[in-house]
């Protein structure tokens, strides 16, 4: 068993909370982004408030202990751990209560090469716990606008979490995919649900656009983000994310599985 306090330090030395590798001007800029409604940072959310730069910041400061302070502009962000460690313990009460009434759950990721194997590791225990892992729209072509374009990509699944290909990316099945913000692969998911008739996911797992594009057609959606995603902490603030988690969203894969450990712990779900 994964203690709190173990935790806590694991949170510090990889980096996922503490100092994070995020620079501060690039968080600021994404609310200067956010509070000008641009779709790149606000990840498929339609917010109901104005929401200014500075409204954006003081929430990111409360939400993840960042700097509340505007002229505070460079250098490295900060997200206090006792902020993550109360947002896991949130997220695993909603893994719990889903998997207590066997319900059906939808996991995606823009992060695939970083958080494949946190979602990965929580859809297995899931199965197991008699819930549905949905994995509707395999296969589906997705135009995403990019810096270079229109691009189209591929919705893909690897061990039930949902991922996006490359324009001409071979080997589906494997643990590779693109790294997106957008809100379409899940909205192609979810129509894929409805097409399907096999229900729709009682709730939705991942980041970035995942969670923030389910929770905007009103499903309960829960993820990860960094401090440069404010929409996500929008999001909970406004109702629409049930639980947003502060961390560094770029750190090496393997720093995530005492987080999933500590979840699945935390929802009686431990294998």
């Amino acid at each position: 068993m994964l203690s709190v306090e173990a935790l806590r330090a694991h949170l510090v030395a990889s980096g996922l909370a503490g100092t994070v590798a995020t620079a501060r001007e690039r968080s600021l800029r994404n609310y200067r982004l956010f509070a000008a409604r641009d779709p790149r940072i606000t990840l498929g959310l339609d917010p109901d408030g104005g929401w200014s730069e500075r409204e954006v910041l003081r929430l990111m400061a409360d939400r993840c202990g960042v700097s509340a302070d505007p002229a505070h502009r460079s250098g490295l962000d900060v997200i206090d751990p006792e902020r993550t460690l109360g947002a896991l313990d949130a997220f695993a009460a909603r893994i719990a209560e889903v998997a207590a009434r066997r319900g059906a759950v939808l996991f995606g990721t823009g992060h695939p090469h970083r958080l494949l194997g946190f979602y990965a590791g929580l859809a297995d225990a899931l199965s197991a716990a008699g819930c549905t892992v949905l994995t509707p729209a395999q296969g589906r072509c997705v135009d995403i606008t990019t810096r270079f374009g229109v691009r189209t990509y591929t919705v893909d699944y690897v061990r039930g979490v949902a991922l996006v290909r490359e324009p001409g990316a071979e080997g589906a099945g494997c643990e590779t995919g693109a790294h997106t913000h957008s809100p379409l692969p899940v909205r192609a998911a979810l129509e894929a649900a409805a097409e399907g008739g096999r229900g729709l996911p009682d709730l939705v797992v991942g980041d970035h656009g995942w969670v923030c594009g389910a929770g905007q057609l009103g499903f309960e959606a829960i993820g990860l983000a960094d401090t440069d995603d404010p929409a996500l902490f929008v999001g909970e603030a406004e109702g629409r994310v049930s639980v947003a988690v502060p961390l560094d969203d770029g750190v090496r894969s393997a720093y995530y599985r005492p987080l999933t450990r500590y979840v699945l712990n935390r929802a009686c779900l431990s294998q």
